[in-house]
């Protein structure tokens, strides 16, 4: 969302210097950018739904690693184009990669925490905001780059920014690489969920929902991956 709205900023004067264009035509091209949204934010949603019905949480995240990175290496591609047509298309799939992985992020974001869904909604906004700003006091807004070289270095960026979505870990799913966990108990979802609230709170039946949002989010284990074991003293006996 960040490199989005630096995008929005700068991409205008990309044309505008680069290609010898008028200020109207360069912004009606650059305009073009921000209207892929319509379809490539639902697009990316799609995608990381429908890789979860066959992989679960592990295709959620190749599927965001995969536009992500291929929008950093458009970005990288459409600072470096010498030809307007060129420039044009690496805009739009620079576009459409970056808005679906946007679409993609939030195919995971509720399963990260369901006690804490808002907070981390509001981190992952407030993220993109404050990277967009970061982003572009970096790389345009001095005279040290050109914008097609910030253009670049933000592909650059983004491209090593996403490497860490490798890295996630669900121990009920799994990540990029690894299987979900063999432990009985750990490997449940009833357990990750349940782990945000103190046995105080459960006494009280305060995590019934939780639990209730664990049994249905079991359909992130995706059709290739067995099943984890489900603990059945987790399941609550009350409403």
């Amino acid at each position: 969302m960040g490199v989005e709205l630096t995008t929005d900023n700068v991409v205008a004067e990309y044309f505008y210097d680069r290609f010898d264009l008028n200020l109207h035509t360069a912004g009606t091209i650059a305009a073009t950018f921000g209207m892929a949204n319509i379809v490539a934010r639902p697009f990316g949603g799609f995608a990381s739904d429908y890789a979860a019905r066959r992989f679960g949480m592990r295709g959620r995240l190749w599927v965001l690693w995969t536009l992500q990175t291929l929008g950093g290496v458009f970005c990288i591609m459409l600072g470096r184009a010498n030809v307007l047509p060129f420039a044009i298309a690496m805009m739009i799939l620079f576009s459409v990669g970056a808005q679906a992985a946007c679409g993609a992020t939030f195919g995971i974001i509720p399963f990260i925490s369901r006690r804490s869904l808002g907070i981390i909604s509001g981190m992952t906004g407030a993220g993109g905001n404050f990277g967009s700003g970061l982003t572009q006091l970096v790389f345009f807004a001095g005279t040290q780059f050109s914008t097609a070289t910030g253009l670049s270095y933000m592909g650059v960026m983004i491209v090593c920014c996403t490497f860490p979505v490798t890295m996630v870990y669900f121990p009920q799913w799994g990540g990029m690489f690894c299987g979900p966990s063999k432990d009985g108990v750990k490997g449940t979802e009833e357990d990750y969920y349940g782990k945000e609230w103190n046995e105080e709170e459960k006494n009280k039946g305060m995590h019934a929902s939780s639990l209730k949002f664990a049994e249905n989010s079991r359909s992130e284990r995706g059709r290739r991956i067995s099943p984890a074991p489900v603990s059945l003293d987790s399941t609550p006996h009350h409403v």
